[in-house]
């Protein structure tokens, strides 16, 4: 089945995107990024800015904007059975606007990669077509927040979030 994914979460004076792959079933259901229960962004979130998981998804949506936070996929659209990444078909691909919204973004300074899928959908995609467009920016590796991802508790993974985007982007997160 052709799954399409959403429309960004645009924040004002965007400084991080965010870019997953794809949502997975449960996100699609509901219609909201990082929607199963047991995926950890919005614990990582509640952590770091105070997107808490507690509170309704707007709120949360909010929270991210204010701390000049925009969240995206690197596929627009694809061919996947359920919601593991791997089995994502990969002739299937179809990738959104990345260097266009990039390009919209004058404040943006970092791209960060939940999970290995969407750093190697994004490098497959759009680094070996814009090589130079990219080095303005800084790409950070983050392990993915995916229940399916079990080799990282939830605590490590924070930790490993933490600490790769506090030190470099944010005075305001702790």
């Amino acid at each position: 089945m052709l799954l399409t994914g959403f429309s960004p979460i645009v924040a004002p004076q965007t400084r991080l995107l965010i870019l997953g792959s794809m949502p997975g079933v449960e996100s699609l259901q509901r219609q909201q990024y990082y929607a199963h229960p047991r995926n950890a962004f919005w614990m990582i979130m509640g952590e770091l800015v105070g997107a808490h998981p507690e509170l309704d998804y707007d709120a949360r949506i909010g929270v991210l904007k204010q701390n000049c936070i925009s969240l995206w996929d690197v596929l627009d659209r694809c061919v996947r059975p359920g919601s593991l990444d791997g089995d994502i078909e990969r002739k299937s691909e179809m990738t959104n606007q990345l260097v266009e919204f990039c390009r919209a973004q004058p404040e943006l300074r970092a791209l960060a990669f939940n999970g290995r899928k969407a750093r190697e959908t994004f490098q497959r995609h759009f680094c070996k077509k814009f090589p130079d467009f990219w080095q303005q920016f800084l790409l950070i590796d983050l392990p993915s927040t995916s229940p399916a991802y079990a080799a990282l508790r939830p605590p490590a993974k924070l930790e490993m979030w933490r600490q790769r985007l506090c030190p470099l982007l944010f005075d305001n997160l702790h």
